[in-house]
């Protein structure tokens, strides 16, 4: 009991750590991308990118997009709930549920206090004001992770890259379609990470003493690729931007094609890159939060 009581501390410690992390990357990106001169140029720049190639990518771009509603989010919380529930995990259906409620209610929340300031450096959407977290990405993410809970462990790692795909695929396709800039899919994906890490505390509180978990359920080969890919892509995305920085006196609109290019390729990178990095998280510990045996 003694060791099962420390193995559950540890992991409450380990949630705890997750969700301040996320936060102060969020804030880091809020801060930067919203607040500062340049982080508002590489923006511009890499949403003024997407226009290269638009035409080929523009019809799945528009498929993923209008895929996503509050009434399919509905449909797939609702898919999400059934599936923990027919597993016998009421705790684990209420819980998943308020994960994805909790997400996106706090992106609608944040992306109506968070202001933009104008620096003028895109004087296009300038009256659109701030677009960060996107709700899109916000969507399609917390319904990855969600789905990452409530799998059942045999499928668990391929419902993983499957929700991973398609939640970067949202988050690239909103700045594709000029809907959103790549910090606004970034600061969506760490708004559910929190949300994630938060859901794994309240599943802990709810765990019976007798659940029974297996380090065999740990799934650390898919953690190590998606945590290797993630940072390669991050890592990317970092060496992208910085090699921007030396156009950072020219506006976005009078840029040429492969500076516009490396900051959407760039971007894009990152988007995907935090996505996988995110889903990583959450599987280091799902077989901890939902144990094989739940007593």
């Amino acid at each position: 009991m003694r060791v099962r009581e420390t193995a559950r501390g540890w992991t409450a410690v380990w949630l705890v750590v997750l969700a301040l992390v996320q936060t102060a990357a969020f804030l880091v990106v809020w801060r930067f991308a919203l607040h500062t001169e340049l982080g508002q140029w590489l923006d511009t720049v890499a949403l003024t990118g997407n226009r290269i190639g638009q035409d080929t990518i523009d019809g799945p771009v528009n498929t993923i997009l209008n895929a996503m509603s509050v009434v399919s989010l509905l449909v797939a919380t609702a898919v999400i709930g059934f599936i923990a529930l027919i597993r016998g995990r009421k705790a684990l259906a209420v819980t998943a549920t308020l994960l994805i409620a909790g997400a996106n209610v706090s992106t609608q929340l944040l992306k109506y206090v968070l202001t933009r300031p104008d620096f003028g450096v895109d004087p296009e959407r300038a009256a659109a004001g701030n677009s960060l977290p996107s709700g899109h990405t916000a969507i399609a993410a917390s319904v990855a992770v969600a789905l990452i809970l409530v799998l059942p462990r045999k499928v668990r790692v391929l419902g993983a890259f499957l929700g991973v795909a398609y939640a970067a695929a949202a988050g690239v396709a909103t700045l594709s379609a000029g809907w959103h800039r790549p910090s606004d899919a970034v600061a969506a994906f760490l708004v559910v990470g929190v949300w994630a890490a938060l859901a794994g505390l309240v599943l802990l509180v709810f765990q019976r003493e007798r659940a029974q978990f297996s380090s065999a359920d740990s799934h650390r080969v898919a953690v190590a690729v998606l945590a290797v890919g993630g940072l390669l892509a991050v890592v990317a995305c970092g060496l992208a931007l910085t090699w921007l920085l030396g156009y950072r006196d020219i506006a976005a609109a009078e840029l040429g094609r492969r500076p516009l290019f490396v900051g959407y390729a760039g971007s894009a990178a990152g988007i995907v890159g935090t996505m996988a990095l995110v889903a990583a998280l959450v599987l280091t510990s799902v077989h901890r939060l939902v144990p094989r045996v739940k007593g």
